[in-house]
């Protein structure tokens, strides 16, 4: 059971952040810097958006990029997905949350990245340009052309693993 902030098991006495194994045997999550979350996330893939859709909290997965500092993606016009993500209010932002991981429950070790920020439409031509360059592409058939950034405000992660393994390898 975790003392609800730290990931930190109570009685434990190794420091958080070391990779090193606690007192009860496990290994200590690590809180990683925004610079090592970007490292992780930066050969884009496939995370989770998050957000309180029109029926209720909506957890989805995309493919995405990383794309100068920001999460791309990308859906239908008029999918459930736009309709969600739209405020009918201009220059309104709409607060969302993207995660991504990466975990070896064999080994129970891996990390995971939360991205917190505002989910921005891609208008514009000259930053649809930007993004189309970028390289995302949707794993989905039919046809996705509308681009969503995801302007980020907050990036935390941790990361698991035990002393036999090496931090970069993961």
């Amino acid at each position: 059971m975790s003392d609800g902030g730290t990931g930190e098991v109570p009685g434990d006495r190794a420091e958080s952040g070391t990779g090193r194994l606690s007192g009860t045997g496990r290994p200590i999550p690590e809180h990683l810097d925004e610079a090592e979350c970007l490292r992780l996330i930066s050969p884009s893939g496939v995370g989770r958006l998050a957000y309180n859709g029109r029926f209720g909290p909506t957890v989805l997965p995309v493919n995405y990029v990383v794309h100068e500092g920001t999460i791309v993606f990308r859906t239908a016009h008029d999918s459930p997905t736009d309709e969600d993500l739209r405020t009918g209010i201009a220059g309104a932002e709409y607060k969302v949350a993207f995660e991504i991981d990466n975990l070896v429950p064999a080994a129970q070790q891996g990390w995971s990245v939360l991205v917190q920020g505002s989910a921005h439409h891609v208008e514009s031509e000259s930053e649809r340009a930007s993004v189309l360059a970028a390289g995302v592409e949707p794993w989905a058939g039919g046809v996705r052309e509308l681009f969503v950034r995801i302007l980020p405000t907050r990036i935390t992660g941790r990361r698991i693993s035990n002393s036999r393994t090496s931090r970069r390898s993961q």
